[in-house]
């Protein structure tokens, strides 16, 4: 499971912080809202309940009273209900539907009892209030209120509540994506220095002055490149001067060997073999230091003009003597260094050549925004220990080592690597279907 970056902990973050600070404000909002209309509600139920017992009890002076009359003679409208309950006998306007059953009997022990009081119930499957009025030691006067239209405005005061909540979780979201994005644009403006600087521009610099609160962060990222470049720069001059001062003796020692090669046949055979031995290892001294100079000059950025690989490749298999193996499924230009490419396609195909039986296809195209090179050989591969490995400097495969093979400089792959990175690419190893290796170059920049 992919783990949640920075920015997505953040913006969750602000929006958990915003819907618990939201659902907080609406809850006790809703219940003193609630609370304030209930008993604002219950305190008008009482006056009208005790006005309209006044008015009963005034209509019950004689010896014969109508209840009904009396009760209906009440402005109570729909939402008020009266009872009156004389001597264990209830009396109502009209048929009783349930109201009276819906008292709840402590309350009508108290009212009997001669104490007023009011509670609310639900009355019909509706919530209502009652109030209990006692008029005399038999006569106890009841008035139900509808509490349904208060209900129906609790309902809405609950969405609206519930929908600014959820605004409030949405503008939370919003600020911390806001927020984030204004934070991380000083790690951005980082990482893409960092990529330059990895592409081998070692002149990005942080501009301190952009992010006043980061400059201790922009000037010691500042001071970090100027010594690495001041390091690499010391390291290839160093690896240069070195290559360079090794060209003199080698060429003279080149020219020796040459030497004693056209006159081998006036030599002995120990003599001659001596002499076979120091100009193979001559000629292996001057690729390595060939190698060594190509290496000190790779961390210079890519010179990248339109080139046609397909051509490069044509051209590398022509000066080596093999046949056009090329398979090119994007016959155009792409836009690399050419020497860079060169060279890298040369060291593939003299990698196939030495350890894979010579390369079988090389195949030139696009794919997933991407040029790719792919050399393909039929000898035994690559181990999986050694695919870990392969690219790395002065490492030699399992194969070679097997072969005692002692004319390679352990630097071809490597120099590969490093002219792909110069690109922004990559290289990798792979298995070829039906046995063998396939090397492949990725280098960005299809379809731009």
């Amino acid at each position: 499971m992919r783990p949640v970056g920075l920015r997505g902990r953040v913006i969750a973050g602000f929006a958990a912080g915003a819907l618990a600070l939201s659902a907080s404000m609406a809850l006790v909002s809703y219940q003193l809202i609630r609370g304030s209309l209930l008993a604002e509600r219950e305190r008008t139920a009482v006056r009208a309940a005790y006005f309209n017992a006044t008015v009963v009890n005034a209509g019950l002076i004689g010896d014969e009273p109508d209840m009904v009359e009396i009760l209906r003679s009440l402005d109570t409208g729909s939402d008020r209900r009266p009872v009156l309950r004389r001597a264990g006998i209830w009396y109502a306007r009209s048929a009783d539907s349930g109201v009276t059953a819906s008292i709840p009997d402590p309350l009508l022990r108290m009212a009997e009892a001669g104490t007023p009081g009011k509670q609310r119930i639900r009355a019909d499957g509706q919530p209502a209030v009652v109030v209990a009025v006692p008029l005399s030691d038999s006569t106890v006067f009841y008035q139900i209120d509808s509490l349904q239209e208060l209900e129906r405005t609790f309902q809405t005061l609950a969405a609206v509540l519930t929908l600014v909540a959820a605004m409030t979780t949405g503008a939370g979201a919003a600020l911390g994506w806001y927020a984030t994005g204004y934070v991380l644009r000083p790690l951005r403006s980082v990482a893409s220095a960092a990529q330059e600087i990895t592409a081998g521009d070692l002149s990005a610099r942080l501009d301190p002055a952009s992010e006043p609160d980061l400059v201790q962060l922009t000037t010691s990222f500042n001071h970090m490149v100027d010594q690495l470049a001041r390091r690499m720069e010391r390291d290839r001059r160093f690896a240069a001067d070195v290559s360079h001062e090794l060209r003199s003796p080698l060429q003279t020692l080149a020219a020796a060997a040459s030497v004693l090669g056209r006159r081998r046949e006036r030599l002995d055979d120990r003599t001659a073999m001596a002499a076979d031995l120091v100009t193979g290892e001559v000629a292996r001294f001057q690729a390595l230091v060939d190698d060594l100079l190509e290496l000190a000059r790779s961390d210079q950025p890519a010179d990248r003009r339109p080139v046609r690989v397909s051509e490069l490749a044509r051209r590398v298999c022509r000066t080596r003597g093999i046949s056009d193996q090329i398979i090119d499924g994007e016959d155009g230009t792409w836009l690399v260094d050419e020497h860079r490419i060169e060279q890298l396609l040369a060291n593939l195909v003299d990698n196939a050549l030495r350890y894979g039986g010579g390369p079988t296809a090389i195949r030139l195209g696009c794919q997933e925004g991407a040029h790719y090179i792919e050399v393909d050989d039929e000898g035994p591969g690559v181990s999986p220990e050694d695919k870990e490995v392969i690219f790395d400097r002065f490492v030699r495969g399992r194969t070679a080592r097997a072969r005692g093979d002692v004319d390679g400089t352990g630097l071809g792959l490597a120099l590969v690597a490093e002219h792909a990175s110069a690109h922004g690419g990559r290289a990798t190893v792979h298995d070829r279907p039906g046995g063998g290796a396939r090397f492949r170059i990725e280098l960005p920049g299809c379809g731009r």
